[in-house]
């Protein structure tokens, strides 16, 4: 069940995707997360709008880390991050290029949702930009309207890389178009993502969007599927449409919330044991041989449905 990712070797192709403001679920946040995953073997994504730093994170102990990236309206404080995300030696950044502007959060704003005071976005504590003012609806949609740089283009991929040697995803693709100019932006990876499905109402799902990505990528970089996972078996599914692996948020900081790091360890477990036995009954000894035969795929029925051929 071992792989690699961009060259470094994890213990199965399931992995952590950024999911912000950590310490909102459990009071040691992401230093839990970050543990767990050091201990599965596998990637931890770190926020940009985590509770903890960079160096934060760092300080848990040794683990392949990504940093996520939002490309904010001062580059200055966007090269200050992806420099400071390098020391602390994490591997690659993922740029989320789905969030030129926050989709409308409605329960956001039935909730006036604010980072509460006695938290920060420790990344940017040090910048007069960790704190979120109430606001009338969102305090999160404020400080996105203020900070986040509309004007995000793919010419900022290609900038991001004159300022970091650190390979860059590009996270929140939903078309072959997107990932063919992804590559030729010079993306080292793509991430199938429609960030938990909470910016455009009635975007696909990332696990039907997946394969068109995946031969529009024509193996010239590696495809991930971010979103939606909820069953090992799902993961199968994700791997025999093409994925090279895939990440879970939700399931993270649910888990996170009910016991902390035990908790995310076990969410770990729990998937990893379940797709391992769906190779198993699907014959399958090794992640190579999952293949597009494994799979059956009925897109015109009412539930999409998408199930492993046993």
């Amino acid at each position: 069940m071992a792989t690699t990712v961009l060259g470094f070797k994890i213990s199965m192709p399931i992995m952590i995707a950024p999911t912000a403001m950590q310490k909102m679920a459990h009071p040691e946040g992401e230093y839990a997360t970050a543990r767990a995953a050091s201990a599965a073997g596998t990637i931890m994504t770190l926020s940009s709008w985590a509770t903890s730093s960079v160096e934060e994170v760092a300080s848990t102990g040794p683990g392949i880390r990504f940093f996520q990236l939002y490309v904010y309206k001062d580059r200055n404080v966007v090269a200050q991050l992806v420099r400071r995300a390098e020391r602390a030696g994490f591997k690659a950044i993922a740029l989320t290029v789905d969030t030129p502007r926050l989709g409308r959060r409605e329960a956001d704003i039935k909730n006036r949702f604010t980072l509460p005071p006695f938290l920060t976005l420790k990344n940017f504590e040090g910048l007069d930009l960790g704190k979120m003012d109430k606001a009338a609806d969102s305090g999160l949609a404020s400080y996105v309207a203020g900070q986040i740089d509309r004007t995000l283009s793919w010419k900022d991929v290609e900038w991001l890389q004159t300022i970091t040697k650190l390979p860059i995803l590009v996270k929140g693709v939903l078309t072959a178009e997107d990932a063919r100019l992804s590559i030729q932006a010079g993306a080292a990876g793509i991430i199938v993502s429609n960030h938990g499905a909470r910016q455009l109402d009635y975007s696909p799902s990332t696990i039907m969007a997946l394969e068109e990505v995946v031969k529009a990528a024509q193996g010239r970089v590696p495809v991930f599927l971010d979103g939606g996972v909820r069953r090992g078996t799902d993961v199968f599914k994700a791997l025999a449409l093409g994925a090279s692996g895939i990440f879970i948020g939700r399931p993270v900081v649910f888990s996170l919330a009910s016991e902390g790091e035990t908790g995310v360890r076990k969410v770990l477990q729990m998937l990893r044991e379940e797709f391992e036995l769906t190779m198993a009954l699907s014959g399958c000894r090794s992640l190579k041989e999952i293949t597009r035969a494994h799979i059956v795929a009925d897109w015109d029925h009412p539930l999409n449905r998408l199930a492993p051929r046993l």
